[in-house]
């Protein structure tokens, strides 16, 4: 089965600033891929390169078509919900609105949608009828992933999605991700600090480094490295 993302030879620019430098990675259908690697080399810009955010070159394929060229917009259409750091929530609007925002693009019955996503955030079903502003941030980071999900999603990207929160909350969003890839076969690209759980998750790595995919693998090889489990993941 082909991937339902392939990068080729991806370079993305700030500017005149060159920041990626050529790289190659996939995600295959249902699976779950993560890309890890200190501040600053390059994650976060690789997935806003996918979602047409930067100007990049080579090739960026969904599901055989490319996405260079389209709009932010366009990418979202066709079925590719990112759920960038810091969340990005409309603090104003309350839970219930924030999350019918999201069904805009492509969900055809939205008030479905809404039933499937407080079933799987039951906390957003007792919070529906408050400010969005109001809520903790681990609930915001689940606001933001179910907004997304709203949209019925073919690749979910979330961009350090445990960021700031407490473990135990981390762990409840990373199993309802689990929950929504194993049921709704969403396939899921993740940008993740914590290296440790997000080896355990994904099936597949990639480790970049100032602009360049240094080290690929399944996540297992990646995990066993000793090299690498001694760079980046602290034992």
């Amino acid at each position: 089965m082909a991937p339902i993302l392939e990068l080729r030879a991806l370079k993305a620019f700030y500017g005149q600033s060159e920041v990626l430098h050529g790289i190659d990675m996939a995600v295959e259908q249902g699976g779950m891929a993560v890309l890890l690697g200190a501040n600053g080399a390059g994650k976060t810009t690789t997935l806003r390169a996918i979602c047409g955010m930067v100007r990049s070159e080579g090739e960026i394929l969904f599901s055989g078509k490319p996405l260079k060229q389209r709009t932010s917009e366009q990418v979202a259409a066709l079925g590719v919900a990112h759920v960038p750091e810091g969340r990005g929530t409309f603090i104003g609007l309350t839970v219930e609105e924030n999350l019918r925002l999201g069904a805009y693009t492509r969900s055809r019955n939205p008030q479905e949608s809404l039933q499937r996503m407080y079933g799987y955030f039951p906390i957003l079903a007792e919070r529906r009828r408050q400010q969005a502003g109001s809520l903790s941030g681990g609930e915001q980071q689940m606001l933001a992933i179910a907004r997304a999900l709203m949209m019925t999603p073919r690749l979910l990207v979330l961009d350090e999605p445990s960021f700031g929160l407490a473990p135990r909350i981390v762990e409840d969003i990373f199993t309802i991700v689990e929950r929504i890839r194993r049921e709704d076969g969403v396939s899921v690209l993740l940008v993740e600090q914590n290296a440790s759980l997000a080896l355990e998750l994904a099936d597949y790595a990639y480790l970049i480094e100032t602009g360049y995919v240094i080290a690929s693998g399944t996540a297992k090889a990646l995990s066993d490295d000793p090299q690498i489990r001694r760079s980046y993941l602290g034992y």
